[in-house]
């Protein structure tokens, strides 16, 4: 269980660029009993977008979006539409937004920050990992993570001692960095990696209290003592 909250409207509008077709996901998982993901997100998430001039050319609710070949076999049921769109709005934790990356060659940005796990997450059998950071930022990183993927979770480029695209801490182990270099080249957007990203807020990692997360279930009763 994890706990996800939908990122402010001015962010996510902050990656489209001016009336870029929207295809939208959300995880049927965790993050629809958070409220941020579900039905109720797809609803929320078309209003701002479609306010602000962006077409939404579909969505889809997808039971749990850990898992690659869930994802893979939902959005190939929907693939004209997946195909009309220019870029891909993920409702979900880390991991999911990183599997919806993963099984396409489109821009795919986060609608979500996850907060932290309670205790188990969803159905996991991919590589993917989410650092549960509060400030998810793989808009700017083609939809991979460099905390997860970097042994050094540098978060604003290669260090010195990547050298032909292999890490220093890990021989034979793919630089993270390079991944995403390479990753948002081959989608056209290699403008988001210049983009100015000011430091991390740490502090949000912390907004669910200490003292909620004493058992497996602090999550279930956070949620509802939220409502």
């Amino acid at each position: 269980m994890l706990v996800s909250t939908l990122k402010p409207k001015e962010e996510i509008l902050g990656y489209l660029r001016d009336g870029e077709r929207v295809f939208l996901v959300a995880c049927g998982g965790c993050a629809e009993v958070c409220e941020a993901g579900g039905e109720k997100a797809l609803e929320e998430l078309r209003s701002v977008l479609e306010a602000s001039g962006h077409p939404v050319v579909g969505g889809k609710v997808l039971p749990f979006l850990c898992n690659k070949a869930l994802v893979g076999i939902g959005l190939s049921r929907v693939s004209a539409k997946v195909e009309e769109a220019e870029a891909l709005l993920v409702a979900a934790c880390g991991v999911g937004v990183q599997t919806v990356a993963a099984v396409l060659e489109k821009p795919v940005f986060p609608a979500s920050n996850t907060l932290t796990y309670g205790a188990f997450q969803g159905v996991w059998p991919s590589e993917e990992r989410c650092a549960r950071c509060g400030e998810c930022i793989l808009a700017y990183t083609g939809g991979i993570c460099p905390l997860t993927v970097c042994p050094k979770g540098l978060l604003h480029g290669p260090c010195g001692g990547s050298y032909r695209g292999e890490c220093e801490v890990e021989r034979g182990r793919p630089c993270g960095w390079q991944r995403i270099y390479d990753r948002l080249e081959k989608i056209g957007r290699l403008d988001l990696f210049m983009r100015f990203k000011p430091p991390k807020d740490r502090q949000k990692e912390l907004d669910v209290p200490l003292s909620r997360r004493k058992s497996i279930f602090w999550a279930l009763e956070y949620i509802e003592e939220e409502e």
